[in-house]
């Protein structure tokens, strides 16, 4: 059983549209959510143009992680679990 103060791990698929290329998602997640993010793959077009595709692992605690991606979704950016082919 995880309890809400235990540190776990959740990987997830994000897209960060070319609009936010200017604005730093992931650095949020790590200073307003206290995560500890690690990039596992990314894709972004030269000079930054298009989308970009990352895929996170993140740590943290479950109530910190809940909050990023309640936070990534009032963003309206796509996520996907890295149970689920869903997007959230």
């Amino acid at each position: 059983m995880v309890t809400n103060n235990q540190i776990v791990h959740k990987r997830i698929r994000l897209q960060i549209p070319k609009n936010f290329h200017q604005e730093p998602v992931i650095s949020r997640l790590v200073s307003d959510y206290s995560l500890t993010v690690n990039i596992t793959a990314a894709i972004l077009g030269a000079n930054a143009v298009g989308d970009g595709w990352f895929d996170l692992d993140l740590q943290g605690t479950t109530i910190n992680i809940d909050a990023a991606i309640n936070y990534l979704k009032n963003k309206q950016l796509q996520i996907w679990d890295e149970n689920s082919l869903s997007v959230w």
